[in-house]
Formats: C-alpha cells, structure tokens, sequence
C-alpha cells in the first residue's frame, strides 16, 4: 500500500480503532491531493476534500474492491485473542470470502464511542444526503428487526469504476440495468420526418442542449421539474425507436431502451425494486431512456375490485413519481395512446404523435432506403402508392436487395441493380404479413 497513500491511511485508522494503544492521536487523514487513485478528483470537484468523514467513508466502501484483504490482516490479531469482535461489524459475502463492511464498520472506525460523531457519520447514508441521494454508496436493506447500521455498505458498479479508473465502462445488460442500448450509425439526413414530428424533434434537441443552462445559470432549478418525459406514439414501424437513436447520435447522447419484461414483476413491491435500481443507474449520466410499449408498464389504473388491483394502482401511481423524479430525458413509446393512464399524459413535457407516411413521404423514404451505390430507375414512383410504414419499407428493400445481389451477372453498370418486381413482391411479403389486401 506504499503507492497507495490513502489506504495507507485507512490501515492505520483500522489499527488504531483495533488495538486501541493509549496516548496516540487518531491518524490523520492525508491531504486528498495526495492521494493516487481517481477518487480524489470527484471529492476535489464535489468539495468533500476537506470532508474526513465524507472521504474516509468512501475508502471503507471501495477497500474491498482495492485491497481485498485490508480488513482481515488488521483484525486478525483481535480475533485470535478475543474469538469475536462484534463492535466493528462487517459481513461475508456469498462468492467474496474476505470482510466486507457495514454502516457499523464506518460508524466505529470513524468515531469510535463518541456519540456525536457517530451521529454524524450515520447522517452520511440519510437519504437526503448525497451519497445515497445520488445512489453513490448506500447500505443494503435489510428486514426491520435488524438494526440499519449492520446492512452491508454497498457502492454503485459505475462509481466504483469511476473511483478506480477513472472511467465508467457501459452497463451490462443485466437484472439490476435490463436495458441495451440502441444503436444506429443512421444521422437525421437519413431519416423522413413530417414537419409536425420534425418540430418535436427539433424541441427535444434544444432541451438536451440548453436545459443545462437554463437550470444552472438562470436559476430555474427551483421552478421546473428535473428532466424531461416525451411520450412517442403511433403504429408499429413509424420510426419511434428510431427517432430515439437518431436523436442520442446527433446529440452524443446514449440511448437506452428498457426491456419491460424483466422489469414487471407479478411479486409486491418487485417492480418498484427493478425500477429504482434501473433510475438509479442512469441517474446524472445523461441518458436518455427509451421504454417501448411502455402502456405494460404505464398502463390505465383500474378500479379497486380487490388487493391485486389496488397494489397495480399504486405501482403506477408510484412509477409517475419516479420519473418525475429522474434528472434526464425519458421517452415512452406505445402504439396506443389511449392505453396510457391520463395521469402521464398530463405530466408529459411533450407527446409526439407518429402516423403512417403519407405519399410523398412514403417516395422519400424509398429514395433513403436504397443504398447509395445502387440503381433502381424510377421505383420509388412506382410504388409510393402502397400504405406502408418505415418499417415495411426497410424489410422490403432489404428482400429486393437480397435478390439484387443474386442477380448481380445481370449487372454491367458497377451498381446493384434493383427490380421492380423484386421490390413488389416485398411489398407483397409485408402487407399479407399483416393481413393487409395487396393489389
């Protein structure tokens, strides 16, 4: 731990907590400029430098995550000659075999018996403040007849990584962030929006750019909500995910579309968990998350016939307040906006409406979805009078293209030579797919 003066630190804390030596002083803390891990930069740049407790507590979360085996080497000595050590708290893991600490473990290191202090150091996990507010460093939940203290202290993947390397890596899709992201190397020159869908678009970009500013330097904080929920809405194929990706590419945004079912939960108070370490995750990354088909989720609350409908009612109801409560964008997408409960609808920022293109607009779609190096004569005329979505179109030059490129000896031009007949017949596939009469 030479290199590593801040663990220095928490070493000696431990051992002088330990072994309790009469006529030594408390070790100090050493000025956090000196520390050598990234830590230092985020309680440089959140004014917690100076904050002893606030920075030791920090250290107590990520030892075992640096120096596994800090605790056990320091309160070995003690557990030989006492067999038990119940004041400094401290839990094993399931996979982990070494010491992992608890609020108990921070209270006695910190303050030791002076009960002012450890006050203090409690306050530290109050959900008000910050590091539990900004879900940095939290202690785990535990039933209510243990004490609060011995739940173990538990520190977010991505400040962990933060605090190490500097960096956070992308979330892992997983049950504690079910969510991928969406990506798409498509720009909004390549998309066809109408001009009623373009003036939202346009709407969202400014929020994402100016908002910042509106909140910070013009003292808005304390009149407007945090973040911002749009609500996408519109048959299938008419582009809302793809707005969505669209939107975090020209604004340098990671989009992140939700998957619903490994968020519902039919056990109580199950959803409300998911979701909370869902919001938590993103919460201060700056992403904006997409929950497509959202009305499972978001849906009309019902009358009261029995428990079970009572509990859905205040799940939605309490869903409402947690992305009110989310500092970054939200976008619910359904095709159904009369499933969405008027609740939300009411408390959208925005709802954008997304309808089947219109003639003209089915032509320019056609235009974009041929690749650039290809030939295809006057087909997107010939057959913009088809009422498909985006989305058919895609599949259906996708099918076309398949066919130009088994055709390719046909082709003397250097370009991918497209057939009408080709394209019509993936019309045709699209349309009997959806029960919808080709002629």
């Amino acid at each position: 731990m030479d290199n590593l003066p801040e663990f220095q630190y928490l070493n000696d804390l431990i051992n002088y907590r330990v072994n309790n030596p009469s006529g030594r002083e408390i070790p100090a803390m050493p000025d956090v400029e000196t520390w050598s891990l990234p830590v230092k930069k985020f309680l440089l740049e959140s004014n917690l430098s100076n904050d002893q407790f606030a920075a030791t507590l920090l250290l107590i979360g990520l030892a075992p995550h640096v120096v596994p085996e800090l605790f056990d080497h320091a309160i070995q000595e003690k557990l030989k000659t006492s067999g038990d050590f119940p004041e400094i708290g401290g839990v094993r893991g399931k996979n982990f075999r070494g010491f992992l600490p608890t609020g108990q473990t921070s209270v006695y290191l910190l303050a030791g018996d002076d009960w002012k202090k450890r006050q203090q150091v409690e306050q530290l996990f109050w959900p008000d403040k910050e590091f539990t507010k900004k879900k940095i460093l939290w202690l785990e939940e535990l039933s209510q007849s243990e004490p609060v203290l011995s739940g173990k202290i538990i520190m977010a993947l991505d400040y962990i990584d933060m605090f190490l390397i500097g960096t956070s890596a992308p979330p892992h899709f997983s049950t504690s962030f079910p969510a991928k992201k969406i990506e798409t190397k498509l720009r909004l020159d390549d998309i066809v929006l109408n001009k009623e869908i373009w003036r939202h678009y346009k709407n969202l970009e400014d929020w994402i750019q100016f908002n910042q500013s509106l909140m910070h330097h013009w003292d808005m904080e304390k009149r407007v909500r945090k973040g911002f929920r749009v609500l996408f809405y519109g048959p299938p194929g008419t582009g809302k995910t793809l707005t969505a990706g669209v939107l975090g590419n020209e604004t340098k945004k990671d989009v992140y579309k939700i998957d619903l079912s490994m968020v519902v939960s039919k056990y109580i108070g199950e959803t409300e968990k998911n979701l909370e370490l869902l919001f938590a995750r993103a919460e201060d990354k700056d992403w904006i998350l997409f929950f497509d088909e959202a009305d499972a989720i978001f849906g009309k609350r019902t009358s009261v016939r029995d428990a079970h409908d009572k509990y859905a009612n205040q799940e939605v109801s309490y869903l409402l307040q947690r992305i009110e409560d989310y500092n970054g964008m939200v976008i619910l997408a359904t095709n159904m906006k009369n499933n969405i409960d008027d609740a939300f609808i009411r408390r959208f920022n925005d709802v954008v409406k997304f309808a089947i293109p219109n003639e003209d607009e089915r032509k320019e779609i056609w235009e974009k979805s041929f690749p650039e190096n290809a030939e295809y004569d006057d087909i997107p005329n010939e057959v913009k009078k088809y009422k498909l979505t985006g989305g058919n179109i895609i599949n259906a030059v996708h099918f076309a293209g398949i066919q130009a490129v088994k055709r390719r000896k046909e082709s003397d031009t250097g370009k991918l030579l497209f057939y009408l007949e080709d394209v019509t017949d993936g019309i045709r596939k699209e349309m009997t797919k959806e029960g919808k009469p080709f002629g």
